[in-house]
């Protein structure tokens, strides 16, 4: 049996079992009470984490485990293996991520040449001009395309 891993002493195994349907402590007690119950078994079950951890003879297989806990009301399995070559998953900031860094970038000559009189030259403005188009165009695109996205109250003429 793969599932159940072998310890130091010969014809003893140990397996954790995914434990379903307790709803209190007590459950927990019943299906300890009941594994203990199988010879050459020992058995501790946790409420918290659903899980019971459970050494047991070559005598007795983990099946029969199962179908103790089974007897008893409620489920039980065997721990799924971890999956190996899971494939990753695309990061769903990462447009948003590229956007707020290509504006950054344009954005904080912009903001140098209008605080800075002494980078401001002859027709500046254009060139702030050509800097700002593509964040407010393409960098903020995502927030232009929803229409939800400005407060309608924002755009109330404010009344004292």
């Amino acid at each position: 049996m793969s599932s159940a891993t072998a310890t130091s002493q010969p014809g003893i195994g140990r397996v954790d079992l995914v434990i379903g349907g307790m709803t209190c402590a007590s459950c927990a007690n019943r299906i300890e009470k009941k594994l203990n119950k199988l010879d050459g078994v020992s058995a501790t079950v946790n409420y918290a984490t659903e899980k019971a951890h459970v050494a047991y003879s070559e005598a007795v297989s983990a099946d029969e485990l199962i179908a103790a806990v089974e007897a008893a009301g409620y489920t039980a399995q065997l721990p799924m293996p971890p999956e190996s070559e899971t494939p990753e998953e695309p990061d769903p900031t990462g447009p948003l991520r590229q956007r707020l860094l290509v504006s950054l970038v344009l954005t904080v000559p912009v903001i140098a040449m209008a605080m800075v009189p002494a980078l401001q030259f002859t027709n500046w403005q254009w060139l702030s001009l050509t800097l700002a188009a593509p964040v407010v165009v393409w960098g903020a695109w995502p927030f232009h395309r929803r229409p939800g996205a400005i407060c309608v109250t924002a755009l109330r003429p404010w009344t004292p």
